[in-house]
């Protein structure tokens, strides 16, 4: 008769249940995988399969009882850790949604703000325009595989162990919201510096030709311009995403 001891079956699933439940947690915050459209099946799939492939890159993982308390404080710290992976490139893409928002109020495109019911959040057809626009650059450039290796690596800097909050004492995830707002001034500065000029413009015809109606000569200026504008510098967008994207993994290394 084949027995089993619980040593035993620890030594088998203990490299393999705590990087399943870090890659779990990165997918349910990662942008693109943790859309409603993503059925939760298939982010259990791939967190398994993530975590098998892996497993020749990983460090030794501790053996530890799942009855036990030290385990709960290691399924804590593996949530902490791939949320927090997970919500660091959302901040990357919050800010290039903000520099859409940005332009589109400075468009005059907020006045079509709608309801998404992906996100369920209020958005505007600029800002769900740049935001789809790095989804796809996201995919183009690998981020994904760059992801994943910065989840493999995680586990060297960040090692599964009974304290799950020193992981915050470390990287202070508090701090990251700045990047949101100096990344998306960043990439909106230059179109929102062109459309004052152009509101400037049109001010001082305004004063100058006071026959013309401003009001209906400006919106399409205004909103033709910005469309060129957003033309014009989308191809500049990798650099300034591409760095962001990696200061923010550079945190998980």
């Amino acid at each position: 008769m084949i027995t089993v001891t619980e040593a035993q079956l620890m030594g088998w699933l203990g490299p393999l249940i705590w990087p399943f439940i870090r890659a779990l947690a990165l997918l349910t915050s990662l942008p693109v995988f943790s859309q409603r459209a993503v059925p939760m099946r298939v982010k259990v799939s791939l967190a398994f399969f993530i975590s098998l492939a892996a497993q020749a890159s990983l460090p030794p993982m501790p053996e530890v009882a799942l009855d036990s308390a030290a385990a709960v404080a290691m399924v804590l710290q593996q949530v902490l850790i791939g949320v927090a992976l997970g919500f660091s490139v959302r901040l990357v893409f919050a800010a290039v949604e903000l520099a859409g928002e940005l332009i589109g109020l400075q468009m005059g495109l907020n006045f079509a703000g709608f309801f998404d019911p992906a996100t369920a959040s209020m958005g505007t057809a600029s800002g769900k325009f740049f935001g789809t626009m790095v989804a796809f650059l996201f995919v183009i450039i690998n981020g994904h595989l760059a992801i994943l290796m910065v989840l493999a690596r995680s586990f060297e800097a960040f090692p599964v162990g009974p304290e799950p909050f020193a992981f915050l004492w470390r990287t202070q995830p508090q701090t990251w919201g700045a990047e949101i707002f100096s990344l998306g001034l960043w990439i909106a500065l230059p179109l929102v510096g062109m459309l004052l000029f152009v509101n400037l413009v049109l001010g001082v015809i305004a004063r100058v030709a006071p026959q013309i109606n401003v009001f209906a000569v400006g919106f399409p200026v205004t909103l033709g311009v910005g469309l060129i504008g957003m033309l014009l510098t989308l191809p500049l967008m990798q650099q300034p995403f591409t760095m962001a994207l990696e200061g923010m993994m550079a945190r998980f290394q």
